[in-house]
């Protein structure tokens, strides 16, 4: 497989910035990608997503193929015609969702049996199921392998078994995915915190040969200093000309830390799950904007941010919205925090180019820190 063309423009360290070029538009690196679980970024319209500056977004292959159901969403013309959206889909294989979501679920080498958290109804999903869904129904420019992803801690056996059977269904997806110019296959590292497991599920992928190498399995438990410790064993054996991506993290802080391990596209759930709840991230890290400090203060979020949400409204009045239990609240601070975080990512891309990364870094710890 050889995959999209992509560009790195520029290294500082480990880091990289460059372009992931798509038959639907290019993807600058690192890529921050807005969760759409169920066909939306929640609260916003794929408008106000675009104006943020965001490249790419993800699909949650578990979600869509309950509901509104893999075949139907094919006979709508798949995800990107269904909500309006024209630029890059990247899916996650469902797996996950299946492991941490599903009221029942029954493991074995072929694959997993659940039943949906919406209607118990029983569904199977198989690697070849898998790219079914993503690739033909939903219809994503970049798919992923189907994969298990063990909870950490956990013990060795556990971690290596789920490893093993990713490794085995990482064969299988791409078999079943074939040759295919317009949709790249990613795989999936597993391997827990265990150096010598990262080694051999890395090496192994990257003999199979794949459009691009995500690194799964983090962020479910292990901790931030483990994470990195993981990161610095596991991105040495991934190719240096094709994509790394890592799955599911997203507080500001461990995006900086990654990108700093040469790391390129992230995603998360967390900008528009804190802006719901009344969470806002800055610089400074987040605040909670409910806090009564905020009730009579006439400043905005952040007005060096090109966004109306971040911009032109103050704190004060968000602090109303959410006093007022009015929805206009939550999607503002959804906007703004979708917002902040591709603000973070071009500062990002800037100083890797710039050759200045570690006075990003610098900075940005102790600005995290006060």
């Amino acid at each position: 497989m050889s995959g999209f063309p992509f560009e790195i423009h520029a290294r500082d360290g480990a880091a990289r910035t460059g372009v992931l070029k798509t038959p639907r538009g290019a993807i600058r690196t690192p890529a921050f990608m807005p969760v759409g679980t169920a066909g939306t970024v929640k609260g916003l319209t794929v408008d106000q997503v675009a104006s943020t500056g965001a490249d790419i977004i993800l699909g949650n292959t578990y979600h869509l193929m309950l509901r509104p159901g893999g075949e139907r969403m094919q006979k709508l013309g798949g995800l990107h015609r269904f909500m309006r959206w024209d630029k890059p889909i990247l899916t996650d294989s469902g797996g996950y969702q299946v492991m941490s979501l599903s009221q029942l679920r029954k493991l074995d080498a072929d694959g997993v049996t659940f039943r949906s958290h919406i209607d118990g109804g029983e569904h199977r999903l198989t690697p070849e199921r898998a790219m079914q869904l993503q690739a033909d129904q939903i219809g994503a420019d970049i798919i992923m392998q189907l994969d298990e992803c063990p909870a950490l801690p956990a013990p060795r056996e556990t971690v290596e078994k789920a490893m093993r059977l990713s490794l085995d269904w990482a064969g299988r997806c791409k078999r079943a995915f074939g040759a295919r110019e317009a949709q790249n296959l990613f795989a999936i590292v597993q391997g827990g915190v265990d150096p010598e497991l990262r080694r051999i599920s890395a090496e192994a992928l990257v003999a199979e040969g794949f459009d691009g190498y995500a690194i799964g399995g983090l962020a479910v438990g292990e901790g931030h200093e483990a994470m990195l410790a993981t990161l610095e064993v596991t991105t040495p054996f991934l190719p240096q000309e094709r994509p790394r991506y890592l799955m599911g993290v997203g507080k500001p802080i461990d995006i900086v830390e990654s990108v700093a391990r040469g790391v390129d596209m992230f995603d998360c759930v967390l900008p528009t799950r804190a802006g719901r709840h009344g969470q806002a991230w800055l610089e400074s890290g987040s605040i909670n904007i409910t806090n009564a400090r905020f009730a009579e203060d006439a400043t905005p979020l952040d007005e060096s941010i090109e966004c109306p949400a971040s911009r032109d409204y103050s704190k004060a009045y968000l602090h109303h919205l959410f006093k007022a239990g009015e929805l206009l609240g939550q999607v503002l601070l959804s906007w703004h925090n979708i917002a902040y975080y591709q603000s973070l990512m071009q500062r990002l891309r800037d100083a890797i180019a710039a050759g200045r990364l570690q006075d990003f870094l610098d900075q940005f710890r102790a600005a995290q820190r006060a």
